[in-house]
């Protein structure tokens, strides 16, 4: 049975200075191998630490076993990152919402691994979002309502192919029935204006990028 609480997935990626992802009472903690420094930056314990385990020491390990926490362990020669058996892990045990945390970093192609996590075919019916704190990402198959700050930067960029007959509301620079093309960057950049936007669009994928703004920036 699918539930509605959410599975928090903790990468190692770069923690913003001033931003924090908004945790829930309920949700399910991950730690995606060395994404287990964010937990205990935040004083958390993981309910699941999953991975080769590269990045966790000894030390962090033994702590983790005897506090009782289930630990899911698989050997570095793999086909998958530790963030895809992650993902696995937490669609198969039927969570309607997944976050993954930090997965922000100077690695450009683990950044664009995790983006295109956003397009596995058993998301149906499911919402997977990318958030740091800061930035938010989310693909979109069909129109929607997001929440949003006034004055956040939003970018709608069509994923694989040009997405048709978009109209925008809440966002500085509206779209009325227009057509945003992978390699043009119309999309990029617009601002917020209320704490929600609406987005339709006929057909295509939006990934929609929203960043909070910096304080005193």
């Amino acid at each position: 049975m699918q539930t509605e609480n959410r599975a928090i997935l903790f990468t190692n990626g770069q923690a913003k200075p001033g931003f924090e992802i908004k945790l829930l009472p309920g949700d399910f903690l991950v730690a995606v191998d060395g994404g287990l420094r964010h937990l205990k930056r935040l004083g958390l314990k993981p309910d699941l630490l999953i991975g080769d385990l590269d990045s966790v020491d000894a030390a962090e390990l033994a702590e983790i076993l005897v506090a009782g926490i289930e630990v899911r362990r698989f050997s570095p020669a793999k086909d998958q990152t530790d963030l895809e058996l992650a993902l696995d892990y937490a669609l198969k045990s039927d969570y309607a919402q997944i976050v993954i945390a930090y997965p922000f970093g100077d690695r450009v192609d683990h950044t664009l691994g995790n983006l295109s996590l956003l397009t596995r075919p058993d998301l149906a019916g499911k919402t997977l979002s990318l958030d740091d704190g800061q930035v938010e990402a989310h693909l979109l198959d069909a129109s929607a309502i997001l929440p949003t700050q006034p004055g956040e930067l939003v970018s709608l960029i069509p994923w694989g192919a040009p997405a048709e007959g978009i109209t925008t509301k809440g966002l500085e620079y509206p779209l009325n029935n227009e057509t945003l093309v992978p390699w043009q960057t119309r999309g990029i950049s617009n601002v917020a204006l209320a704490d929600s936007i609406e987005l339709d669009f006929k057909s295509g994928r939006l990934l929609v990028i929203i960043t909070k703004p910096i304080s005193g920036g």
